[in-house]
């Protein structure tokens, strides 16, 4: 009963708030308002020859953000931001290994984690589990056909 009153007193404050602003001859414009996009119609800036660092971990989804089966052998990765297709090279901290890895899947969400590694750009990057390691990004991959 309670969640209903509270409901009624927000609509009519509303309704109440709507009215002044149209009697006072007040506008509301669509000004600040921002069209819904997809993931894949985001636009990212992305800096080339920047460097990031933190911690990268291996994954095992089945299917990616863009929508590709994952290919275990494939050097791909996840990123939070970077733009699908962004070319990154991964450098393993650890034991120097370098490789460069294409971004086609969101990721991870783990606090302190930069990037998810396919389990083949792991292993090419001796990586088992956790690994710290460096990120640059080197471009953009062109689109398959």
């Amino acid at each position: 009963m309670r969640n209903q009153n509270t409901r009624t007193i927000k609509a009519a404050t509303l309704t109440v708030v709507l009215a002044s602003v149209l009697a006072t001859g007040g506008a509301i414009s669509p000004s600040l308002a921002r069209p819904h996009s997809s993931a894949a119609n985001l636009r990212y800036r992305v800096d080339h020859g920047s460097a990031l660092s933190g911690v990268a971990s291996v994954y095992h989804d089945r299917i990616t953000a863009t929508g590709e089966h994952m290919n275990p052998n494939a050097m791909t990765a996840a990123h939070k931001t970077l733009p699908f297709g962004s070319m990154v090279t991964v450098h393993n901290r650890r034991n120097g290994r370098s490789a460069t890895v294409r971004i086609n899947d969101r990721g991870p969400y783990v606090r302190g984690r930069v990037i998810d590694l396919s389990p083949g750009a792991a292993r090419v990057l001796g990586v088992d589990g956790l690994a710290p390691v460096s990120l640059t990004v080197g471009g953009h991959a062109g689109r398959r056909v």
